[in-house]
């Protein structure tokens, strides 16, 4: 018998609560985007091929799930990455002219997932900041990505700074091969192939390329480095945008400094930085300088930003805060005019209440207060009310998942501990 209800591996619904948990911490980082001046976009999932991988290199290609447009013949892909995407709209849809900041989230997809219990449908929520070269952009999105972790309660997490412009000018002058290899080696800090890779090099060059995987730790190691590089002014200037934003950041984050992070080194161009929490695998945040990425699109903008996987996070985040339910039983609504109903219901949910109505079961009779409680009779008190509720309760069960019960009191609905109500019946039980 075929298991239709099956999912493909590594891909998984989201469940309460925790789609809602999704879905409100997706716009509590969107509020301190906007509160920094960033604009949203939208991008649609499905794009052609060459626009998506524009810029991004062969790890784009070899993640991008792959379709053939039936309208026109074209390859197209599902996105896996929205970077490139809104590279695209600063370029061509807003004019890209002048400082332009922009923020998106929405799912994206992955033919292989990034990790070990990984996500092959992450949630990526980020901001791009296009226009300016200068080292205050950069700064202005580590702040923001900064601000955005500690709004999800994030504990016990570390920044590590890189620089891939160190090692593009310590690799000037080398055949594309070497330097794609010496990447990969540097990325796995492979000391012995490094040492390897490195043996036809110039002295000065070979000796700070191969002190790269020994330039990792605290802040101190921006000296050491300034010590065993070569003065050359890119990479001095490089270290001292380092040791800017360690110095910013450290009195929020902890931050690391690691010379031989060369993650997206396809396309990063300057400062790349990463978060990592207790309790995730890999980096729960992603950026980086990018100033190349737009070219292809006709626009060689200056940009920096970064993006967070919201879902693969949601496990090491507080637990979602419960929300109050209130159970609102049929026979105190059929005692209300619906305009009178619909106007309090609207205030106590604008409020943030959660009010669940009691529907009736199918050929059952409206039940009508014993008391005869209705619009004139409200005044009644909560005796009366809680009688109300007494019928209601005979006979249909409250929801499992709320707190309070509505009662129609002298001013209208009023929200009653269940419990109290519980207690009352069982009096009134134990007294018959």
């Amino acid at each position: 018998m075929s298991q239709r209800w099956l999912l493909p591996e590594q891909i998984e619904d989201l469940l309460p609560p925790f789609a809602w948990q999704l879905e409100n911490e997706k716009n509590r980082l969107l509020g301190i985007f906007r509160g920094y001046g960033y604009e949203l976009v939208a991008p649609p999932a499905l794009e052609y091929m060459d626009s998506l991988l524009t810029g991004t290199g062969k790890a784009a290609d070899l993640i991008t799930f792959k379709v053939v447009d039936q309208v026109s013949g074209k390859l197209m892909g599902l996105r896996a990455d929205i970077t490139p995407q809104v590279a695209r709209i600063d370029a061509h849809r807003l004019d890209g002219q002048g400082i332009r900041r922009l923020c998106y989230s929405g799912h994206v997809y992955h033919a292989i997932a990034g990790g070990v219990g990984q996500s092959r449908e992450p949630f990526q929520v980020g901001a791009e900041l296009y226009g300016h070269a200068g080292i205050d952009a950069d700064l202005e999105v580590q702040a923001m990505m900064v601000d955005a972790l500690q709004a999800l309660e994030l504990e016990h997490f570390v920044l590590d700074l890189g620089h891939v412009g160190i090692f593009r000018a310590l690799a000037e002058g080398l055949s594309v091969a070497l330097e794609q290899s010496l990447m990969d080696a540097l990325q796995g800090k492979n000391s012995p192939l490094i040492e390897e890779l490195t043996a036809s090099c110039e002295p000065v060059q070979r000796d700070a390329l191969r002190a790269l995987p020994s330039l990792c730790g605290g802040l101190e190691t921006i000296e050491r480095a300034r010590e065993m590089l070569p003065a050359n002014a890119l990479i001095m200037q490089g270290l001292d945008d380092l040791e800017l934003a360690a110095s910013r950041l450290s009195t929020r984050v902890s931050v690391g400094i690691d010379l031989s992070e060369l993650r997206g080194y396809d396309y990063h161009t300057g400062m790349v930085f990463s978060v990592y929490a207790r309790g995730f695998p890999g980096a729960v945040a992603r950026g980086g300088r990018y100033d190349s990425i737009g070219a292809a699109f006709g626009r060689a903008r200056p940009a920096t930003g970064f993006s967070i996987d919201l879902r693969d996070l949601l496990p090491v985040l507080p637990a979602p805060k419960p929300v109050n339910k209130v159970w609102l039983p049929h026979a105190v609504a059929a005692n209300m005019s619906g305009e009178r109903l619909a106007k309090e219901l609207g205030v106590l949910r604008k409020a943030g209440l959660v009010v669940i109505s009691e529907l009736q079961s199918t050929g059952q009779v409206s039940e009508s207060s014993p008391s005869g409680l209705g619009e004139a009779g409200a005044g009644a008190g909560a005796a009366s009310a809680s009688l109300n509720v007494n019928v209601s309760m005979r006979y249909n069960n409250i929801d499992p998942d709320c707190d309070f019960v509505l009662l129609l009191g002298p001013d209208g609905l009023e929200a009653r501990p269940l419990i109290d109500i519980q207690e009352h019946l069982t009096m009134e039980s134990d007294a018959s």
